[in-house]
Order: structure tokens, then C-alpha cells, then sequence
């Protein structure tokens, strides 16, 4: 039994070994958060079997006195060390939500080396399909499937979506896990720091297919990572539309491949919802639809771009005028507003609801008392 754990020692913890400096903090945070837990769980621990050794029924030496019943001395340590854990890991817990936030650009490489001034990151769109993963790289005009390279000591932001299917990307070496879904962008700051080859998945189950949906990092040199895109570019062979509406068929085992060129913004298309030829773009869509309610259709902040009334974003500076202060036509519905006449609609005439229906006031002085009188 104690030679069995031996056989763990060919496996490689990556969450507990990684190779970018976004997930060896993301393990410091896991190292230190299991360390303080363990001031309270060791201690228990230990103390249990204390207690049960010494106030066992065969112990003669052990103390009973049947009149305790509080202890202040106990009471601090029980509530205190608890509490500043809490505090710790709180804090902890505040401060590392922000920095580690993957939408934040990153300010450093590595401890103590900080991002030079200037640097621009390498951008790569990474796309979930059925079961494979597409990596674009818009300023070298190359793309790839199930396999991503990355050059050491660069900062990378990731833009990610998915084309069909809620899915996760996931690399334990670089950074965190994000979700990819459709219809949306998402996005993910990292850096490698050293070479070498690891594995990134989707965590997120969507299909038979799900359990091969694997893809290759590997980390790079700048300089061979140069010389890999010149050789993806020597390969030729395009990424259009024909070719991706039949690379995102469901599809398992999909084999590395590589094309030296891509449609323009097709990230964006994919994005949108658009790619296939005549399909309109949910952007397009949605601005239609504001400007048709006479809304700014550049203007997406909530509530903006829709007609006055209720829901729409108060402009700046403008005071909203009280409901009693507006004129009939401008009010809005119900039983206790009072509007013009419509056309063929006599002045005064009831509806359903009219305050008038129920206070009776509609009815004549000489009717009114004995309807009150059969209500009550």
C-alpha cells in the first residue's frame, strides 16, 4: 500500500506546474488559500484524537467536572481564528479578482519584470467548433485548427466566441478558464514564459464529440515562432467561407491544420452570427431595429436608442417632467389617466377600468345613493 503512491510520480500536475506567469499566480492563490484553511482543519485534527485519548473511559488520570459550562479563554480562540481567516482570505480574494481580471491588460511578464513600454500583444481569435478549436492570427493573416502557438515572454490577448455551442478554453499552463459563447466575445490577457509543448481543452461537456476536443500550445521562441508562421504561410491553402461553413460541421479526432490565409474579419462574422452568404449580422439587425425606434442606432447602452417612454435612458442634463405636469397626449396608460377623445369615440365615454366605474361617480345624484347602498 505504501508503494502504491509511487506510481503517481509519472503524472504531471499542471495546474500545480505551470509555464505563464497569470497561472503561477493563480496557483500561489490555491497554495496560500489551502495553507490558511489547514491553520483551523490540522488543528482539529490533531486535537480530536488528543480528546479522545485522554477523556477516554479507561483513562484514570483524566479530569471530570460535571460543573463546566464556559470558558471565555475558549470562546476568543473558536471565534477569532476563524474570523481572521475569513479577513485573510477576503482580502486576498478582493485584490486578486482585480488584478488577475482577464480583461485587464497585463503589466507584467513575470515578477519583477514589467511589460516594456510600448509592446504591443500578439492577438489571436480562438473560435470553439464542433469538436475542435480555430486559432486566427489577424496580423500574420494565418489560422490553424488544434493547434496553437504562442512566443515566449510576449504578452497575448485572446479573443474568444463560439460558433455553435457554450464551451470553455482552457489552457492550465497559461491562465484561467473562459468561457466561449455564442454570439458573444469574450477575452483573455495572458503570457508564456517557457517553452515547450502542453495540452488546452474545452471543460465544458456540449456533445459526443466533447472528449477529443484537445489542442497542442507550443511555446516558442520569438524567432521560431517567426519562422512557424512563415512556414504556415509557405503551406498556402485559404480559410474562406466555403471553407469554414464546412470546418464548423460537427466533426471528431480533427488532425492539425493550417491555412496561410483568411477572409477579412471573418472573427467578427463568426461573432455576428453572419458568415454564411445572405444571413444578416446581429449587430445590422439590432441597429435597424433602434433606428426604426427612432433611437441612435451607435448607441448601446442600455435603454439607449429606444423611444420615449418607459425604459429609455434619461439624457444628460435633462430634467424628466412629472407625470401631472404633461399634456394628455403625452401621458401614459392606465386606469387613472384621462386623454382625448379618440375619433368616433364620444367625449366622456367609459372604459373598462375608468376611475368613474368605481366610484360611481358617472351615475346620476338619484341613482348613485342606491347603488351605494346595494355595494355596500
Amino acid at each position: 500500500m505504501l508503494a502504491l503512491p509511487a506510481l503517481l510520480g509519472g503524472c504531471d500536475m499542471v495546474v500545480m506546474n505551470p509555464t505563464g506567469d497569470i497561472a503561477v499566480q493563480q496557483r500561489d492563490l490555491i497554495l496560500f488559500s489551502t495553507g490558511v484553511m489547514l491553520l483551523i482543519i490540522v488543528p482539529v485534527m490533531v486535537l480530536t484524537v488528543v480528546f479522545a485519548r485522554k477523556y477516554r473511559r479507561g483513562n484514570a488520570n483524566k479530569t471530570y467536572d460535571p460543573s463546566f459550562t464556559h470558558s471565555t479563554t475558549l470562546e476568543l480562540v473558536i471565534w477569532s481564528c476563524p474570523l481572521l481567516i475569513i479577513i485573510a482570505l477576503s482580502a486576498v480574494t478582493w485584490t486578486s479578482t482585480h488584478l488577475l481580471d482577464p480583461f485587464r491588460p497585463l503589466e507584467r511578464i513575470a515578477p519583477g519584470r514589467p511589460v516594456p513600454a510600448g509592446t504591443r500583444p500578439l492577438e489571436i481569435q480562438a473560435v470553439a467548433l464542433d469538436w475542435k478549436w480555430l486559432f486566427i492570427y489577424p496580423e500574420q493573416g494565418i489560422a490553424t485548427v488544434n493547434e496553437l502557438a504562442l512566443p515566449v515572454d510576449v504578452p497575448v490577448r485572446f479573443s474568444i466566441t463560439s460558433n455553435d455551442q457554450f464551451n470553455t478554453f482552457y489552457v492550465p499552463t497559461l491562465a484561467g478558464m473562459i468561457y466561449a459563447m455564442p454570439g458573444m466575445r469574450s477575452e483573455l490577457n495572458a503570457v508564456l514564459n517557457k517553452p515547450g509543448t502542453s495540452e488546452g481543452y474545452s471543460a465544458n461537456y456540449s456533445g459526443a464529440g466533447y472528449s477529443n476536443m484537445r489542442f497542442k500550445m507550443h511555446g516558442q521562441s520569438p524567432a521560431d515562432f517567426a519562422r512557424w508562421v512563415a512556414g504556415v504561410k509557405a503551406r498556402g491553402g485559404s480559410l474562406a467561407t466555403d471553407r469554414f461553413v464546412a470546418l464548423a460541421k460537427p466533426s471528431e479526432k480533427v488532425p492539425v491544420m493550417r491555412f496561410g490565409a483568411v477572409q477579412p474579419q471573418l472573427f467578427d462574422r463568426i461573432v455576428n452570427r453572419c458568415v454564411e452568404p445572405g444571413k444578416p449580422c446581429m449587430m445590422d439587425v439590432m441597429a435597424r431595429d433602434m433606428a426604426r425606434a427612432g433611437g441612435n442606432p451607435h448607441d448601446h447602452r442600455m435603454g439607449a436608442g429606444m423611444p420615449p417612454g418607459r425604459g429609455a435612458a434619461p439624457i444628460t442634463g435633462e430634467k424628466p417632467t412629472p407625470a401631472l405636469q404633461k399634456a394628455p397626449e403625452d401621458k401614459g396608460s392606465g386606469p387613472n389617466v384621462t386623454k382625448p377623445a379618440k375619433p368616433g369615440e364620444a367625449p366622456g365615454q367609459l372604459k373598462p377600468g375608468d376611475q368613474r366605474n368605481r366610484d360611481l361617480s358617472a351615475l346620476p345624484s338619484s341613482l348613485r345613493g342606491a347603488a351605494g347602498a346595494v355595494r355596500a
